[in-house]
């Protein structure tokens, strides 16, 4: 099927003129995003209004509404029949509009063109504040990863400042966190049927007040975080644990004269549910008013197919297990082969996919050997300090997959560009067919699925700063890196092993970097993807960063914030720079390890 046969109609309406011509006098939601509208599972905003449409509902989508005008934008549909849903896109929009050094990006990944100036900052607060006024007894909903990930009290690095729930700011009538299938489509049932929405799993709302229940938590209020640095901290590991429990408890938070409500969230998706949310009618393809113009998000994963869902690495700078959750949900076979058959249909489809991964490109149908186990567990991450002897890590499934891709005729390759976690691979299991599946894994990952470069994700080299990270120890990555080189080797292949660090995450000291640099020289690496730690909101390193205290020990930990601090961490990436090199002895001079000089200086 070519672009040419679709209809202006097989895309959700987004103007009065789409609306007319689906016949329709009358909408029941309508969606407001700052991302532009792509008709595929990988955006958010086109997935919940496919879930809705599949409900029988009529549903419009306003990408990137013009804020600065007369709004007519807001006002252009009207007002819909059950309620307005709000969402900022899929990423967070100011580690979209800035970088960690707080500089405006020249560029928008999810816009027509890269245009930088498509949205404002924090949409899901101006956005929801218009459509308040506006309408002011239409129930504003909001949801994406900026609402789920600023639900209750949080710092922000680019105000530098503790803000409350963005329901405060935003005036929003709910909240939903996470993916958010579920929940719209339980509120659009209720909403039909004139039912209360108070207690609809995975969203938040504030309330004049609540009797608690006996096992609800009670945070500190945001009151009191704003005074005391360690209760934001402790706040925080609640917060974490109840979102990766698999029955969790309801949390209150006391803000102002209101209190802030979140549910526990559902139980994760089955296999069934994932697989109608991505089997939905997706054209797959930018709303046709974008023709001609790039939209270099979309361009980075038309070809590529998501496999599953959720993270269970529970890294503690991401956000995807804090938004997603632990549980890895997988799709069935025949929904990503049907997804794939999809993108062959694509006109400028080569026979090349990008990516056969997710969250983590080698967890699918992972999960508990012992399910009751997991359901009584609160650990964050089932890899972090060690791999948990009740997680299944066979690798065969997930090669069953590659290799019915691999089979369909049209198909010349299909790459692995999401992350790989090398800790499963390298995982001893007492299993001895689990074990020589990783083997086998590892072989047909680097002969037949690299591009020329496999990325991976060391992130550091000293131990004390990956144990905060919850990342496996440096030694893995280099037993990786030996196995990478061999089977090259005997493959009579010319790969490139590409490692991912950050500088100035919490819990590391310039001598960290130093010997970061010591060691990743003595690899001959010349380190290109590296960044300085963000502090993004809701995440474990965030809240040691600002409070200085990890949420789960309550003990101090350093962190660099000044800028000279953090430039002194990042110049030991480039070593080889000879412009560098200056500051680099006399760094290493002024924290008292002029025996490293050598190392670098021959």
């Amino acid at each position: 099927m070519s672009m040419k046969e679709y209809r202006l109609t097989d895309w959700l309406p987004t103007t009065k003129k789409e609306v007319d011509l689906r016949g329709w006098d009358e909408l029941d939601v309508i969606i407001f995003s700052g991302d532009a509208y792509v008709d595929h599972p990988s955006f958010g905003a086109a997935v919940i209004g496919r879930i809705l449409e599949a409900e029988g509902l009529r549903v419009a989508l306003v990408p990137q509404p013009n804020w600065r005008d007369d709004l007519r934008d807001f006002k252009k549909l009207g007002r819909p029949r059950l309620f307005f849903g709000v969402s900022a896109g899929c990423m967070d929009s100011m580690v979209n509009k800035y970088t960690a050094n707080k500089r405006l990006r020249s560029d928008d990944a999810y816009t027509p063109d890269a245009r930088p100036d498509m949205r404002p900052e924090y949409p899901s607060i101006v956005y929801a504040q218009i459509l308040k006024k506006l309408f002011p007894d239409v129930p504003v909903f909001l949801g994406g990863i900026e609402a789920s990930m600023r639900r209750l009290t949080h710092y922000d690095y680019w105000q530098d400042r503790v803000r409350p729930s963005i329901l405060v700011d935003s005036g929003a009538d709910l909240l939903i966190y996470g993916m958010g299938e579920k929940p719209i489509v339980e509120l659009a049932r209720r909403m039909t049927e004139g039912r209360p929405l108070g207690d609809v799993p995975q969203t938040a709302y504030l309330a004049r007040e609540v009797s608690p229940a006996e096992d609800d938590i009670i945070l500190y209020s945001h009151e009191e975080c704003l005074k005391d640095k360690k209760k934001e901290a402790a706040n925080f590991r609640h917060i974490e644990e109840e979102s990766n429990k698999y029955a969790a408890s309801r949390i209150l938070q006391v803000t102002g004269k209101r209190v802030v409500v979140v549910n526990p969230p559902y139980p994760p998706l089955t296999a069934e549910e994932l697989d109608h949310s991505f089997d939905l009618p997706y054209t797959r393809l930018p709303h046709p008013k974008y023709k001609g113009k790039r939209i270099p998000a979309y361009d980075m994963i038309k070809h590529s197919v998501n496999i599953h869902r959720g993270c269970f690495g529970g890294c503690a700078f991401c956000t995807i297990s804090a938004h997603q959750g632990k549980f890895i949900v997988s799709r069935s076979k025949e929904s990503i082969l049907k997804e794939v058959k999809a993108i062959m249909e694509l006109p400028d489809f080569k026979g090349y996919l990008s990516d056969l991964g997710g969250p983590s490109a080698n967890m699918y149908r992972m999960q508990g050997i012992d399910l009751s186990l997991c359901r009584k567990c609160k650990r964050p991450s089932c890899i972090h300090p060690k791999v948990c002897p009740n997680l299944n890590t066979d690798h065969r499934p997930l090669l069953d997959i590659y290799r019915a891709v691999d089979a369909l005729p049209g198909i010349k390759k299909s790459f692995i560009g999401s992350g790989v976690r090398y800790d499963l691979l390298l995982h001893e299991s007492k299993d001895p067919m689990v074990n020589r599946s990783a083997r086998e894994y590892i072989r047909e990952l680097i002969v037949r699925h690299v591009s020329g470069r496999l990325k991976v994700a060391p992130e550091h080299t000293s131990p004390r700063v990956l144990d905060v990270m919850r990342k496996p120890p440096f030694s893995q990555f280099k037993t990786f890196k030996q196995l990478f080189d061999r089977i090259n080797r005997e493959e009579g292949l010319r790969q490139q092993l590409i490692p991912y660090f950050i500088s100035s995450h919490p819990g590391c000291h310039e001598e960290d970097m130093a010997e970061l640099a010591v060691l990743t020289k003595r690899l001959d690496f010349h380190l290109e993807q590296v960044q300085d730690f963000t502090p993004t909101p809701m995440t474990v390193s965030t809240e040691t960063w600002y409070t200085g205290y990890h949420p789960y020990t309550l003990k101090p930990v350093f962190s660099a914030k000044t800028q000279r601090e953090k430039l002194a961490q990042r110049q030991f990436f480039f070593w080889y720079k000879p412009e560098e090199r200056r500051n680099i002895i006399n760094e290493l001079r002024r924290i008292g390890r002029p025996d490293l000089i050598g190392t670098f200086i021959k």
